[in-house]
């Protein structure tokens, strides 16, 4: 058995990783279909913005005690759990679409921010109990090739999915995309309820939940490779990502429709895909710090030229690079958190990472619905990027330890 498909070849590691495929590919078909239907029912880049905001609020207020709870409790029961909320809001999205549901969304699109905001709270309590759950199905000299494998199927699912929701809402209809959807999120349960039940890990000696949900928090704070590394990709994300204003990009600036709207979706999960994928076969094994300040930089550069670009051709190219740059440094910093911190502290030291990362794509979201309200899609994408490039020279400057880090683990 090769190194490349060490971790794969595991059989509990396999349907974790086929539920997180399903789910990762229905979420990104929800996305795509949602931000167009809101735009198309109200005309306004700020509701694109609310899209994000409904789902970071419910997500960022419970994830402290959500990464507690995956450190105290079975973690594949949550995920099931959560995942089993997810289905039930697809089943909701669905429901507004057809004849019997059709009269919610007449008065406005508060019931799909509604639905939105739900699963915010379900994706809160799912993200670490998944980041935790995953190294307990691996030996921990397999991390790293885990941790690519879960990876590029994440993304490969965000490929796919973008495409899948503008190819089914486009030659289709917007039923036909949610059936797909909500398809999706059963298949991705099944997979999961498959995996067999891991041990709690040992509790640590804090008394008291505030007192854990403390801890979790110090660790990362006390730790500058971490919070630098954290903080960088949450400035980054949150100043830098266009993904909320891509259908006004599609539909006003590139005029590509529904169907281009999915393949500039996806277009920064196939850079970020082809790269995990070289990674695999070519480990990241020396000067990490460096790389990561360079993707980083890299990533805010793109979205300069993409937030210059009137080219449907070049936009795509630079959203796929910026992929490719991101997917760099989502994967050093997985292995950072992973190597750095125990067992027991996983799923709340993984809460801080959902807040720092996870919720700035929501949060960014809003900020860039607010500030294409306010200065214009185009200024507002370029703005981002020069503030990622800001953050970037900040965080070299001032984190000594991440600079000059040699390995991951």
């Amino acid at each position: 058995m090769s190194n490349f498909h060490a971790a794969i070849h595991i059989r509990d590691f396999r349907l974790f990783v086929m539920s997180r495929l399903f789910i990762t590919l229905a979420i990104h078909l929800q996305a795509v279909v949602v931000g167009w239907q809101v735009y198309a029912l109200t005309n306004d880049p700020l509701a694109l913005g609310l899209i994000g905001l409904a789902e970071a609020i419910p997500s960022i207020s419970v994830a402290l005690y959500a990464g507690h709870v995956a450190d105290i409790t079975d973690r594949k029961k949550i995920i099931q759990l959560c995942e089993g909320a997810l289905c039930l809001c697809s089943a909701a999205l669905l429901f507004f679409t057809l004849p019997i549901g059709e009269g919610f969304l007449r008065q406005g699109v508060w019931p799909v921010y509604a639905v939105i905001f739900i699963s915010g709270i379900a994706r809160g309590f799912y993200s670490p109990a998944a980041f935790s759950f995953m190294p307990q199905l691996v030996h921990r000299e397999l991390y790293q090739n885990a941790i690519l494998w879960n990876t590029a199927v994440w993304q490969c699912a965000a490929v796919c999915g973008p495409m899948l929701g503008g190819l089914l809402y486009g030659f289709f209809n917007i039923t036909a995309a949610y059936l797909a959807d909500l398809s999706l999120m059963i298949f991705g349960l099944t997979c999961i309820s498959l995996v067999p039940n891991r041990p709690v890990p040992q509790k640590t000696e804090e008394p008291g939940v505030v007192e854990k949900i403390k801890a979790g928090v110090r660790f990362v704070f006390s730790n500058q490779i971490l919070l630098a590394a954290l903080s960088l990709d949450l400035f980054a994300v949150l100043f830098g990502g266009a993904v909320a204003l891509l259908p006004i990009f599609a539909k006003d600036i590139l005029l590509v429709g529904k169907t281009g709207l999915g393949i500039l979706r996806a277009a920064p999960a196939v850079g970020a895909f082809l790269t995990a994928l070289l990674i695999i076969y070519f480990p990241i094994k020396k000067h990490v710090g460096k790389i990561l300040l360079w993707c980083v930089a890299g990533f805010g550069l793109c979205m300069v030229g993409f937030g210059l670009s009137t080219s449907f051709a070049l936009s795509v190219f630079l959203l796929a690079l910026s992929g490719a740059f991101d997917s760099v440094s989502s994967i050093v910093r997985s292995m950072l958190v992973h190597t750095l911190t125990p067992e027991n502290m996983k799923g709340r030291v993984s809460s801080v990472n959902t807040i720092f990362i996870g919720s700035s794509n929501e949060i960014g979201a809003f900020e860039s619905g607010v500030s294409a309200k306010l200065i214009g899609a185009v200024p507002s994408v370029i703005f981002g990027g020069v503030m990622t490039l800001g953050v970037v020279a900040v965080t070299a400057w001032k984190a000594v330890k991440l600079r000059v880090l040699d390995r991951a683990a």
